[in-house]
């Protein structure tokens, strides 16, 4: 457990912490011997008194050796958690390592007790060749943001509405800083850390758990009597700042990588092939959250962190429970004001509802939890000079122009590009080429230039002239008019279409990204490479790249950026996602107006790839007007524009056999619904009208949708239930003209009680 560094012992690569100086995060370079708590302690062969550790030399039987290494690991467990977790060290860097030579010693006499999680194991492994993936058995998912104070007013009101809470009744919100760092899920099987993974897409991620037991504030073993069978402390990995410059000087003087910021430090450390690597830097950690568990002990958020604390892991100290707006805005001004001393980088302040109760009623949406919202702090901006425009060509045609600015640092990060989003901004901002501008950049979001400072215009500045034909392909670029209101899009779009090489490229770029399919290996770059030594052109091409690569003459391991051990990764990748649920899958295909959400919404409603290509293809035919039409656009959170893109993508005889190429090359796994098998929903369709009394509208859509039903926005013949509260009006007498099943709020909660 603890914490490694590149010192060398009888155990190569093996250290112990290192004695700190009051108040200062420790360095990487090599310390004073002088203790936080005291002058310097005589180096003692038996560091600690009170421990039963037996000579050197002598031999034991196996009993007694286990017992020998059982008092032993638990003295370094201690002297771990001493400097780790309490700061407060009690030995010297030298009675520590020869505690750790014993250790190494007695293990070399009797290899069997060389366990994965003993001290001498964390550090020295050979090289493991990759990380492999671990898929989340409760996803990671991201939070959504809040950007104004009035929006964290607007979070407390969704989550009273949601609920059905009136506004004299409480509603504890927890409130902490929101650490920038790398998000991390430990699985503990009876107290004992077994895996490490990386958040990765949020539903699969990296297995990281050689290099985490590398990291001294993670505990091998939790320190409780009433810890649960199973569960999994989810948190945040980081690099103080004292550290962070430790590492990028000593980088330096090697002429090796300089971290553009600790964030990036962390994940550069924490993801590297040799685990001695990792052990040489020092991450820190704090745990906030959980994924599966058999028990959890407490029946509030800050009840279950609380106990995170007492079983050995660190958590952040400045997590608060506040009541109402006023005071979690108040806790946000401090740490804003606090921010620039906490020895550690933050973007925001983290605010989820308390009573765990309530956060299992209010569940989630898309990719966040609706009991919990990331108040970030305010954008950090930079001035610079606009040196030219380029444009871009998504994969839908649209021409996206960005700004190719003189490098400058914006929250610690170097930018170079930003977007400058249509030619209408571009317009209306009057931005020209030579310009000094303002450029902002808030958390991840794309840097984008927010102000022209016309007053330092140079004589030289050009105006920039938008293109009306595509800069790849040469097709006409149009605004498209919506035909109602006869209003133009702001984007221009190339016609080309599939015969845009720049479209074609962009789709197979997302075809292959992090939220599609996420096949590893295979970036921008090399997509590009691909594309245009003709080895891929569609979707398809990539699963038969393997079976066409002696094809050429010159095969890919022998082509500069590639390799042996690169293309045998990139095909294990490959072969990796042969299988993929429908929704990613739908996404993958890059349909305009499908993202994330509607995918999972479209995947939830047909189940299957083949009875949505089968929908979609009736409603093509049948019409806007036809009961196919109406069956797509009756599902919640999917309205017309997203079925005339759905029909319009399935009825192009290309993009229907690129699809039919790709379902001969893998298999799109039917959606899974997590409900419980004895629902009395489940697999009907409801729809809700007039007003609810028990349940929030909003609570009771997404309740069904737990128990498995389907929940609609209009009645169709199709309709098993129609839930109808005071004031129903058209979907009531609509349901009473089809004879579909009318229930009242209380029958409908007696219902799906039922088992």
């Amino acid at each position: 457990m603890a914490k490694q560094s590149k010192t060398t012992t009888a155990a190569k690569g093996q250290s112990k912490p290192k004695a700190k100086t009051s108040g200062q995060n420790t360095a990487t370079t090599k310390p004073k011997s002088k203790l936080k708590t005291g002058p310097r302690i005589a180096e003692n062969p038996n560091p600690n008194p009170n421990s039963k550790t037996k000579p050197e030399n002598q031999t034991t039987s196996d009993v007694a050796a286990r017992q020998l290494w059982t008092e032993i690991t638990a003295d370094i467990a201690r002297h771990d958690a001493l400097y780790y977790q309490q700061d407060a060290p009690e030995i010297s860097d030298a009675a520590y390592d020869t505690l750790r030579r014993r250790l190494a010693d007695l293990e070399a006499q009797h290899p069997e007790l060389a366990v994965a999680d003993s001290p001498t194991q964390t550090v020295g492994a050979a090289p493991v060749a990759a990380f492999g993936k671990v898929r989340h058995a409760v996803p990671m998912l991201s939070l959504s943001n809040a950007f104004a104070d009035t929006d964290v007013a607007e979070f407390l009101s969704r989550v009273r509405r949601f609920l059905n809470l009136g506004e004299d009744a409480l509603l504890e919100v927890t409130a902490e800083p929101k650490i920038d760092g790398l998000s991390i899920s430990l699985r503990y099987e009876n107290g004992r850390l077994v895996q490490a993974a990386t958040r990765g897409d949020g539903t699969e991620g990296e297995n990281v758990t050689a290099n985490v037991m590398t990291i001294g504030e993670i505990p091998h073993r939790l320190v409780a009597q009433d810890i649960a069978d199973v569960i999994e402390v989810r948190g945040e990995i980081f690099m103080g700042h004292d550290d962070f410059a430790a590492l990028n000087a000593a980088q330096a003087r090697t002429g090796e990588k300089v971290f553009a910021n600790p964030r990036n430090a962390a994940a550069g450390s924490l993801r590297q092939l040799d685990q001695g690597i990792t052990a040489q830097r020092r991450l820190r950690f704090f745990a906030y959250a959980w994924g599966v568990a058999s028990k959890l002990p407490g029946s509030t958020q800050a009840d279950v962190v609380a106990a995170f604390k007492a079983w050995g892991l660190p958590v952040n100290p400045l997590m608060q429970i506040a009541a109402n707006a006023e005071a979690l805005i108040d806790f946000y001004r401090d740490i804003e004001q606090r921010r620039a001393s906490l020895g550690y980088d933050i973007d925001g302040v983290v605010y989820k509802v308390n009573r765990l109760d309530y956060q299992g009623r209010l569940g989630f949406v898309s990719r966040s939890p609706r009991w919990a919202i990331a108040h970030k702090f305010a954008a950090e901006r930079a001035t610079t000079i606009l040196r030219d425009i380029e444009i871009q060509v998504g994969r839908t045609g649209a021409l996206t122009p960005v700004a190719k600015l003189e490098p400058v640092t914006v929250g610690g990060v170097v930018v170079s590009n930003a977007t400058l989003h249509n030619e209408d901004e571009i317009a209306r901002k009057d931005i020209r080429i030579g310009d000094t501008v303002v450029v902002q950049r808030a958390g991840d979001v794309i840097p984008q230039v927010v102000e022209v400072l016309v007053e330092k215009r140079p004589t030289s500045a050009v105006a920039f002239k938008y293109p009306v034909v595509c800069p790849v392909c040469g097709s006409h670029a149009v605004r498209e008019q919506d035909e109602k209101t006869g209003v133009a899009d702001v984007i221009r779009r190339c016609t080309g279409g599939l015969i845009c090489p720049a479209q074609a490229k962009e789709r197979l770029k997302h075809f292959v990204s992090r939220n599609a399919l996420d096949i590893e290996g295979l970036g921008s770059e090399k997509i590009e490479f691909l594309f245009d030594d003709g080895r891929i052109k569609t979707p398809a091409d990539i699963f038969t790249l393997a079976a066409r690569n002696g094809d050429h003459a010159a095969p890919l391991q022998t082509l500069k950026g590639f390799g042996k051990t690169s293309v045998d990764k990139i095909l294990k990748a490959i072969d990796a996602r042969r299988t993929v649920p429908l929704d990613r899958f739908l996404f993958a295909l890059g349909i305009r107006h499908i993202g994330e959400t509607t995918a999972k919404d479209l995947a939830k409603a047909y189940g299957s790839i083949d009875a949505l290509t089968a929908a979609a293809m009736a409603a093509a035919a049948g019409g806007s007007g036809s009961d196919a039409y109406r069956d797509i656009d009756d599902i919640e959170g999917i309205g017309a524009t997203v079925v005339d893109a759905l029909i319009g993508f399935f009825g192009e005889p290309h993009n229907a056999e690129q699809v039919t190429q790709l379902l001969h090359e893998m298999t799109v796994a039917p959606f899974v619904r997590p409900v419980a098998s004895d629902s009395a929903v489940a697999g009907k369709t409801v729809v809700f009208t007039g007003t609810l009394t028990r349940l929030a509208r909003s609570e009771a859509k997404a309740q069904a949708e737990r128990l498995g039903a389907k929940v609609a926005g209009s009645v169709s013949k199709k309709t098993d239930y129609v839930v109808a509260g005071s004031d129903a009006g058209s979907k009531l007498e609509a349901a009473r003209a089809l004879g579909v099943t009318v229930l009242t709020e209380d029958a409908w909660l007696e219902l799906i009680a039922q088992k």
